[in-house]
């Protein structure tokens, strides 16, 4: 009986030590090389997270060869960086965790390929727009193997899932409004595209990883790159530019400027005067021998021209006086994110464009202020959501708004949650402004209603008596 403990008590001796030779001995590359590689794969994380891939990109895939062109070709980007995460999640059984650094280096394959999948979208606008910027941007939710703690600056796992979702859903919402009666194969894509990060990788993050990834303690070690990358993580759609370097642009109370004011600094340290012409005494009106008295109607153009587009102030992006948060001069900046936040607290846009504004608390109001090409998703307002002085403005309201007023805007897409379909939504001076309401079944889709924007007035009975035209065309 002794005997027979020793050897088993041998045996598992023998095992542990080959374990630790192959995860110590040479560089260890994800997906091969050695026993401790083939333990990782069948490790019960990562079968489970093939079994996420074969169920649900199988989906996605059948969809996308239906549709073809570049719905087929995003998808199969898609499908490449499930691949490198599962990848990833082998490595990450073998090393420990690693330094900011060692995180860019760890997280450089899947990376690469969010900025593949961003380049699709960018250049002359095709048809497809809407599904190359909805499959894009819900890459950013495989970030969520980067948290390593409060510390970090992310969104825990599921809920930086659920958030970044709702950024691509900001676009797979349109795919379903241009093809619910076109075409039903783009609406089972967007379906499957759904499927895959809410309840798919949501549910597996939940089961597997709630607090983030499980490093080796005694694993390999991951070096930063020696030589930095010309061409370093760029800005993946929103959250993923932070989450996926060592920077991160998320706002809180305690630091509303951590990451994005070294960056803000330096797009306004320039010397603004290095453009300027000189003006010389033969350029001066006084000493000008062609003057007559007449203004010209070609110079009064060209010179009122510069006062029509005043130059825009420097970005901003912070709490000040600990009750306002001020967002301003925002230019192709996807990623903002307020976190902390209450509900006495007001958040105020103002002047910026192709950019999309996250807020993930309760606030007291908010304004939108002569902005371009704006996103802003929100979850409750106490007082009021207000756009002015605005054009092509997409907002999704997440919670409850007891009031959004829509004054002086040319293009306005609101998306209400069931929460909020008791809004009070008045407009002025307004025109194209679409709202989008949940379909009655809880997985129905979206349905669409144009507000008014031309009335007809009659005088009646001592009054004039005022309804909204329809355009119907019934």
């Amino acid at each position: 009986m002794e005997e027979k403990l020793i050897q088993r008590l041998e045996s598992a001796v023998s095992r542990l030590e080959a374990l630790s030779a192959g995860s110590h001995g040479g560089a260890f590359t994800a997906g091969g090389g050695g026993a401790g590689a083939d333990d990782a794969a069948r490790d019960p994380s990562v079968v489970a997270f093939g079994d996420l891939i074969d169920e649900h990109l199988s989906k996605l895939s059948a969809a996308a060869e239906v549709i073809g062109g570049q719905v087929l070709g995003i998808s199969n980007v898609v499908k490449e960086a499930f691949a490198a995460q599962k990848e990833l999640l082998i490595t990450l059984k073998h090393t420990q965790k690693p330094s900011p650094q060692g995180m860019a280096e760890f997280l450089k394959p899947l990376n690469d390929i969010i900025k593949k999948a961003n380049a699709m979208a960018e250049g002359k606008r095709s048809d497809y727009f809407n599904h190359l910027k909805a499959a894009g941007d819900s890459l950013s939710a495989l970030a969520w193997i980067a948290y390593t703690g409060k510390e970090c600056g992310m969104s825990m796992p599921i809920a930086h899932v659920e958030d970044s979702w709702q950024m691509a859903e900001f676009y797979s919402n349109k795919v379903l409004v241009e093809y619910r009666n076109k075409d039903p194969n783009h609406v089972e894509w967007v379906k499957a595209l759904k499927d895959l990060y809410v309840p798919g990788l949501r549910d597996y993050v939940k089961k597997f990883h709630p607090l983030g990834p499980v490093w080796s303690p005694t694993g390999k070690v991951i070096a930063a790159s020696k030589a930095p990358s010309s061409n370093s993580p760029a800005a993946p759609p929103p959250p993923p530019a932070s989450l996926l370097s060592s920077e991160t642009s998320r706002a809180s109370c305690s630091k509303p400027n951590v990451g994005m004011s070294a960056v803000f600094q330096q797009i306004s340290s320039g010397d603004i005067t290095s453009g300027l012409r000189k003006v010389t005494n033969d350029m001066k009106a006084k000493n000008r021998t062609d003057r007559t008295g007449v203004v010209g109607t070609t110079e009064k153009e060209s010179h009122a021209a510069p006062k029509a587009t005043p130059k825009a102030g420097p970005p901003k992006f912070e709490l000040q006086m600990g009750r306002k948060w001020v967002v301003e001069n925002q230019i192709e900046n996807k990623s903002l994110v307020i976190e902390d936040c209450d509900a006495k607290q007001s958040v105020y846009v103002y002047g910026c464009k192709n950019s999309v504004l996250q807020i993930q608390g309760k606030v007291n109001n908010i304004t939108v202020d002569k902005c371009i090409k704006m996103g802003v998703v929100f979850k409750d307002v106490v007082a009021a959501f207000e756009v002015v002085n605005c054009s092509s403005i997409e907002v999704q309201c997440q919670g409850s708004a007891p009031t959004i007023s829509v004054d002086n805007t040319g293009g306005c897409q609101l998306y209400l949650s069931k929460d909020s379909l008791e809004t009070s939504i008045s407009t002025a001076k307004s025109s194209e402004i679409n709202v989008m309401v949940p379909g009655a079944e809880p997985d129905g889709d979206w349905v669409e209603h144009a507000l008014p924007q031309q009335y007809i007035h009659v005088f009646k009975d001592g009054r004039f008596e005022t309804t909204p035209a329809s355009h119907s065309g019934g």
